[in-house]
């Protein structure tokens, strides 16, 4: 029988991962000058794109089709409808770009919380499906798709170049294209590929996790004075808003009969917010959007909210539920 119990909520609040993100974020409290290098955050993060992927295509390999391909429609689906709902939310308190900016973060996902909630499935001892690495992949361009329709919805008609350079930029942004490529090697080089780069993609992985994490704690830590000025609202949607969306993926999760781990790995997806790959396309598609608004949203409230307490709420969840 599925339980959650005190001492698994204990070892994900006192992993080396999430011990390493509230070490930067204490060291801003504390006026430190620890700074990660800006170079090395970014190879890291490439690192953990490449990484999953490549675990997933490996993964995905070994899985039957008629078994992904619900899961991977839903959470095509899921990305596609949030901002749906969330930017008429928005539109009553911030411009139009602006909501559209932040409907689009939230409709699109983190990789790192989703690496993060990946590592507290198998410290519970779950097992997980390489699909899930897939729709951590098509969550990815849904959201910027229709949060751009949204912004452009009554407006005159772009011209063709625009679009073909918006369509581009949703499908071929770096970390988009990085994750959906490393997935295609690792599908394609199957166990012989997953053998070869076993050090590099899995002895070191929660190393550099925890790498990442530090900087993410320093970075989130530096915006919290941006979230004050920004007032209540801001916060509130960034914490209501993942919990609204944990509860449509888990009902989906239920409905499509997920295992545990997978159900988990669904629901953190829903519930999580991106800060890479939506401020990049952003750029394009609403430069006039305010980059302190959505950046700071997605990173400094709903990402440290689900690698505290949504990680081990969702899967508490998840374990009732599936009893």
């Amino acid at each position: 029988m599925l339980s959650l119990n005190a001492d698994l909520i204990v070892a994900n609040l006192l992993s080396p991962p999430i011990l390493f993100f509230a070490l930067g974020v204490l060291a801003v409290a504390a006026n430190s000058d620890l700074e990660i290098p800006q170079p090395i955050p970014r190879a890291v993060s490439l690192y953990l794109l490449l990484a999953i992927g490549f675990k997933g295509g490996f993964e995905l390999r070994q899985s039957e089709l008629a078994v992904a391909a619900p899961p991977l429609l839903a959470a095509m689906g899921m990305s596609a409808v949030v901002p749906l709902y969330a930017f008429p939310l928005l539109k009553r308190w911030l411009s139009r770009a602006d909501a559209a900016a932040v409907a689009a973060a939230y409709g699109s996902v983190s990789v790192v919380t989703f690496a993060t909630a990946a590592a507290f499935v198998d410290a519970a001892g779950l097992a997980r499906s390489g699909f899930m690495v897939a729709a951590l992949a098509v969550m990815e361009s849904p959201a910027i798709v229709t949060a751009t329709l949204l912004l452009r919805a009554g407006c005159a008609a772009d011209q063709s170049e625009r679009w073909g350079a918006l369509l581009r930029e949703s499908v071929f942004n770096g970390s988009v294209l990085l994750l959906v490529g490393s997935l295609v090697v690792g599908f394609v080089s199957g166990a012989e590929g997953a053998r070869a780069l076993k050090p590099f993609t899995d002895d070191i992985f929660r190393g550099l996790l925890s790498l990442f994490l530090l900087d993410m704690g320093v970075v989130s830590a530096r915006r919290f004075g941006d979230v004050r000025r920004l007032g209540a609202r801001p916060v509130s949607f960034g914490l209501l808003l993942p919990l609204m969306n944990a509860g449509l993926g888990l009902a989906a999760a239920r409905v499509l009969s997920l295992a545990p781990g997978d159900a988990i790995l669904f629901v953190v997806l829903c519930a999580s917010a991106s800060y890479i790959a939506v401020p990049a396309a952003m750029r394009l598609i609403a430069p006039e959007a305010n980059p302190a608004l959505y950046v700071t949203m997605s990173l400094a409230i709903t990402f440290p909210f689900n690698i505290v307490v949504g990680i081990p709420l969702y899967a508490g969840l998840v374990f009732v539920l599936w009893r």
